[in-house]
C-alpha cells in the first residue's frame, strides 16, 4: 500500500509539474494581430478576405535564394564547349571571357569594342555586310585585292593590316554604325537555347522554395475574417514574417503580395497592418 501511494503522489506532482510548465509557457508566449486591407486606383480602402497567410520562421525571399543556392547551378563554359562548329573558336573564347552567349539586342552590341567586332569572324562579317555596301555612307573602301594574296603576299598582307586599321578608327569615330549588325547573327544565336536551359531551372527552384516555406519553415497558417482579419495566438518570442508566399491578393486593380516582418514579444499581442504601403511592389491588374 505504501509503494501505491508513492507512485500515485509522484503522478500528481508530475501532472502538476507539467501544468505548471504550461501555463508559464503560455504566459511567455506572445501573440499577433493583423489586418489585411489594399486600396485599389478607386480610392477606398478594401479588406482581403478569405485568404491564407503563413507565418515563416525566415523571409519567403531569403527562403528562395536558399533554394537557388541549393539548386545546381547552370554552367555557361560547359554551354559553350558543347556549341558546334558552326560557332568559331573565337566567339566562343569571346563567350566565355564576357560570359554573354545572346547574339541578338542592344545589350549584345553595346558590349562589342572595335576590336571584338574586327578580331571574330561572325561579328566582322555582320560589321561588313552592315556597312561596306551603304553607298550614303562614308565608309571606308579596301584597296587590296584578292589577286594580290598569290601573286605579292607582302603587298596584300601590308594593305589589309592598314584597311583593318582604318575601318577600326571608323568604328571608333561611329559607334552607331554597329547597330543593326546582330539581324545577320540570328541563325547561329545560342541564346534562345541557354535561355530555355535556365527557364527550366527557374520553376524546380520556385517549387523548392515553396517546398521549404511549407515544411521548414512555417510557423502557422491563417485565414483572413470577412473583415481582412485575423490572429495566431501562443506564439513564441522570436523574429518572424507574415507572407502570402507567391499568391497574391487580388483587390480590384491591384494584386499584392506580403513578406512582412514582425518580432513577437513575451506576453504581448504585435499588430500588423498589410497595405499596399508594405507590399512587395504591388502591381496593377491588366484585367
Amino acid at each position: 500500500m505504501g509503494g501505491m501511494r508513492k507512485t500515485l503522489l509522484a503522478a500528481i506532482l508530475l501532472g502538476l509539474g507539467i501544468a505548471a510548465f504550461q501555463t508559464r509557457c503560455a504566459a511567455q508566449a506572445g501573440a499577433i494581430e493583423f489586418a489585411a486591407r489594399v486600396t485599389p486606383a478607386g480610392g477606398v480602402e478594401e479588406p482581403v478576405r478569405g485568404f491564407p497567410l503563413y507565418l515563416l520562421s525566415k523571409s519567403f525571399e531569403d527562403i528562395e535564394k536558399e533554394a537557388d543556392a541549393d539548386s545546381p547551378k547552370m554552367d555557361m563554359n560547359a554551354f559553350i564547349d558543347k556549341l558546334d562548329s558552326s560557332i568559331s573558336p573565337e566567339l566562343k573564347a569571346w563567350m566565355r571571357k564576357s560570359q554573354w552567349v545572346s547574339l541578338v539586342g542592344e545589350d549584345f552590341t553595346k558590349r562589342l569594342t572595335p576590336e571584338d567586332i574586327l578580331s571574330i569572324p561572325e561579328f566582322r562579317r555582320a560589321y561588313m555586310e552592315r556597312n561596306a555596301g551603304d553607298q550614303s555612307a562614308d565608309f571606308p573602301q579596301p584597296k587590296v585585292k584578292p589577286a594580290d594574296q598569290a601573286k605579292h603576299p607582302e603587298k596584300f598582307d601590308k594593305l589589309s593590316a592598314e584597311y583593318q586599321e582604318t575601318v577600326r578608327r571608323y568604328i571608333v569615330q561611329h559607334p552607331q554604325s554597329v547597330e543593326g549588325i546582330d539581324l545577320s547573327l540570328t541563325e547561329i544565336d545560342p541564346g534562345p537555347k541557354w535561355n530555355n536551359l535556365l527557364s527550366k531551372r527557374g520553376p524546380e527552384i520556385h517549387r523548392r522554395a515553396l517546398e521549404l516555406a511549407q515544411s521548414k519553415y512555417l510557423v502557422a497558417r491563417v485565414q483572413t475574417d470577412l473583415q481582412g482579419q485575423g490572429s495566431l495566438q501562443g506564439v513564441a518570442p522570436g523574429r518572424y514574417w507574415i507572407s502570402t508566399l507567391d499568391v497574391a491578393a487580388v483587390v480590384g486593380d491591384i494584386r499584392a503580395r506580403w513578406d512582412v516582418p514582425v518580432t513577437v514579444s513575451s506576453g504581448k499581442a504585435e499588430y500588423v497592418a498589410l497595405s499596399n504601403a508594405n507590399s512587395m511592389q504591388p502591381v496593377r491588374s491588366s484585367q
